[in-house]
């Protein structure tokens, strides 16, 4: 059954048609081109020939001229768009004609490197062994990395290694650096937040080692759409950059559908569970033979969705046509998924945002996105999934509950005409810096004056001399403390530790998977069920200082969930704005996260059949937070309960849409609300920052505040429940049967005071 086939039969479908919010056609696109330039070598051209390439797509070409000006650049166009020829040509012409060069790439995730460098190889072998292509990660055997540090003419790895396998031992890689002509950055929206924070510290200690040995490589460097790629790209590297964004490449049709399913209790406002929804709309592209892609939100949610496909599919004699893909699985099973997917043994996959990224993944016609992705950029990389060919492609967002899901799901101009967002970085977050350089003083000694990046050290290099970590002798800084800095540093968490999950099924012990330290008190705490490949695992016992939880195969119909309670302690205010209405603040605070009890769910009916307790210790981080606390003349007018009631609901409502006002990841942010917080003495919402130190997330949330609420007091008017649902204030066992009004008449009393009188702002500038 062809694609068109499914979508007929899904529009004589009521069920599926009534819940239908928006369809969006995308026409075919023609592709623009110009020809293969003469400057590339006759070899290059003629292998360019043998694969069907005699043109060029526009960008490609403008990214060849760039680069042959000598320019750094940054090439933006859509997924599927031939990207990879924008960096791999310059790169291999360079190569072909001096022996001795050498090029660094770095992907982001060990998928992406390890699908480019089978892609390398192939060219390597058809152009007689001239180039040798190597990923260097950290599966790389230890007896294969002298080889590629001496003979790898490209070297394949991620920021990861770079910061904690190469940059520290330089010395041994003193070919590679006196030689580097190129750095390609693949995927550069990938490095914003937190992770791109550390990446540019990571590209400021690589351009120093670079300048130690003598060289000054071009950067290439390709990214899906976002809203500054100029602006980002400079951030990221410490130059300036050329864009290159108009998309010369073809595309087919494709049709995006926003699906929001029924409401099955009109008084609570609770919709159809959006996984099971999921899960039947793939099932029948599935079962016409649609290579079908659908992305769940969290790990969780990928095995239950793989664990309902499986079963379906089960009663039709092919389960393993199916299968489940996200963080968590070895090394050894990540690739073999991969390597399944490109040979199409695989039908359906379901997805974290693991493959969101340019993986080769084979031939995919529809991609089913379980809720938002929580970014317009990550939706549409996710539809792009979809139709890489000219062939035409379905994507369908089935929307969740949640306020930020209803939100787009009911306003698709928004969707369309928002744009990408911005990616935005802190390189200078003090508790990122601090890290970076102490790995730079490790890797080479300071001398005084030097800059890293754009700002001067010295201040922060005399305070570590002055703890011991440095030495300051003349004029340069050098390393004494006996640690290794860049072992204690991770670039994507708080933590470097993971937690073993080790499979004891039988009396064989082997190692299934692994989470990282903040996710093992919520999957694998003693009693949790962990899904895996929609196999089902109990965990028996967890070894919290030894990181190992260990699990036995069950067979149970329910999964678990857990809980979990934040405290909040604010440690020092940086600015402050005394408003009629309320007082805002920006500020450093400590959040103390306990988990302390997990609910069993049923499968397919999702209802809550028992509940147990967690023994796990409490994690402490320092990190920055937004707060406003309410006067008592603006709270008169509600009792206690009313006002915890309005309060309880007006953080569940910012915890989805504090990050549409920063256009960031819901995942970026915690929501705390307390009745009487013992730091203003008042009713108060805190707003923080899920990484020590923070990213500068709480500042744009001060300066917002009154578009925030705004925008929170439109959706509560615009939802249609009576009383509270999960799309606006949270469900009514939560907030109560008035929990709609309570904060709606809270939000009505901040805003009709503040627009109506003058705001006069008090600044403490931060020390």
């Amino acid at each position: 059954m062809s694609l068109e086939d499914v979508l007929t039969k899904l529009r004589t479908n009521p069920r599926f048609m009534n819940n239908i919010t928006f369809v969006h056609r995308i026409p075919a696109k023609q592709g623009v081109y110009e020809p293969i330039p003469d400057f590339l070598p006759a070899e290059l051209r003629e292998l360019l020939q043998k694969q069907g390439i005699s043109k060029l797509y526009s960008h490609q070409a403008a990214a060849l001229t760039a680069v042959e000006k000598g320019e750094d650049i940054v090439v933006v166009t859509p997924t599927a768009s031939g990207k990879t020829l924008c960096y791999n040509l310059p790169v291999i012409r360079a190569l072909l004609q001096d022996e001795s060069a050498r090029a660094l790439y770095l992907f982001p995730t060990k998928a992406l490197a390890q699908d480019q460098v089978a892609e390398l190889m192939a060219w390597g072998d058809q152009l007689g062994g001239k180039i040798k292509t190597y990923t260097y990660d950290g599966d790389t055997p230890g007896d294969a990395r002298m080889a590629i540090r001496s003979a790898g003419s490209i070297v394949v790895t991620n920021p990861d290694m770079l910061h904690s396998g190469i940059l520290p031992h330089h010395t041994k890689w003193m070919r590679l650096f006196e030689n580097l002509k190129y750095v390609v950055i693949d995927e550069l929206h990938i490095y914003r937040g937190v992770f791109g924070s550390h990446v540019a510290n990571v590209l400021r200690r690589l351009q120093r080692i670079c300048q130690f040995y003598g060289a000054n490589p071009q950067y290439i460097c390709t990214s899906a759409t976002i809203a500054n790629p100029g602006e980002h790209g400079a951030g990221l590297l410490g130059r300036p950059v050329t864009v290159i964004d108009q998309n010369g490449a073809p595309s087919g049709p494709k049709e995006i559908v926003f699906y929001n399913p029924p409401v099955v209790n009109q008084p609570l406002g609770i919709r159809r569970s959006a996984l099971l929804e999921a899960e039947a709309v793939a099932h029948e592209l599935i079962k016409a033979q649609i290579p079908t892609i659908v992305f769940a939100r969290s790990r969780l949610d990928t095995e239950v969705l793989v664990t309902y496909l499986r079963k379906a599919f089960h009663k039709l004699g092919q389960p393993e046509t199916i299968r489940a893909y996200r963080g968590g699985y070895l090394p050894k099973q990540r690739r073999q998924i991969e390597q399944d997917l490109r040979a199409g043994k695989v039908l359906g996959v379901v997805s974290t945002n693991a493959l969101e990224l340019g993986i080769d993944i084979g031939s995919l016609q529809a991609a089913v996105l379980t809720g938002y992705p929580g970014t317009i950029a990550s939706t549409w990389q996710q539809f792009g999934r979809a139709g890489r060919s000219n062939a035409p492609s379905l994507a369908v967002l089935v929307a969740n509950s949640s306020p930020l899901n209803q939100f787009m799901i009911q306003n698709p101009e928004y969707f369309l005409g928002r744009g990408a967002e911005f990616a935005r970085i802190n390189p200078n977050n003090l508790y990122i810096l601090v890290s970076h350089l102490k790995c730079a003083a490790f890797e080479l000694p300071f001398v005084v004056g030097e800059q890293f990046g754009d700002l001067d050290p010295t201040e922060i290099l005399d305070y570590l001399a002055e703890q011991m970590i440095l030495r300051r002798v003349g004029n340069r800084w050098y390393w004494m403390s006996e640690n290794y800095p860049a072992i204690d540093i991770s670039l994507r968490s708080a933590s470097t530790e993971n937690f073993a999950i080790i499979d004891t099924t039988g009396g064989q012990t082997r190692v299934i998977g692994e989470v990282d330290r903040f996710s093992a008190a919520m999957l694998v705490h003693e009693g949790a069920i962990y899904l895996h490949e929609s196999k089902q695992y109990h965990i028996d016992s967890l070894d919290w200082e030894r990181q190992k939880a260990y699990a036995s195969q069950v067979n149970v119909d329910y999964y678990t969930d857990a809980n979990l309670d934040v405290d909040l302690k604010v440690l020092d205010v940086f600015a402050q704005a005394e408003l009629p209405c309320c007082t805002q603040n920006w500020g450093e605070v400590m959040v103390v996260a306990k988990t302390h009890m997990y609910k069993k769910i049923k499968f397919y009916t999702h209802e809550n059949i028992g509940w147990g307790q967690i023994s796990v210790p409490e994690q402490e981080m320092h990190t920055t937070a937004y707060w406003f606390s309410l006067p008592e003349a603006n709270r008169a007018s509600l009792s206690q309960d009313a006002l915890q009631s309005a309060l309880l609901g007006l953080a569940n409502l910012l915890a989805n849409i504090a990050s549409l006002e920063l256009m960031c990841e819901p995942s970026d942010l915690g929501v705390t609300a307390h009745i009487r917080s013992p730091f203003t003495g008042a009713p108060t919402i805190y707003i923080y920052e899920k990484y020590p130190g923070g990213v500068g997330f709480s500042e744009q949330l001060f300066e917002a505040h009154g578009r925030l609420l705004q925008r929170a007091l439109s959706i509560i008017a615009r939802c249609p429940c009576p009383a509270g649902c999960p799309s606006c204030v949270g469900p009514l066992d939560e907030v109560g049967l008035e929990g709609k009004a309570h904060a709606s008449q809270l939000l009505k009393g901040v805003l009709q005071v503040e627009s109506s009188q003058q705001i006069k702002a008090t600044y403490t500038p931060s020390q």
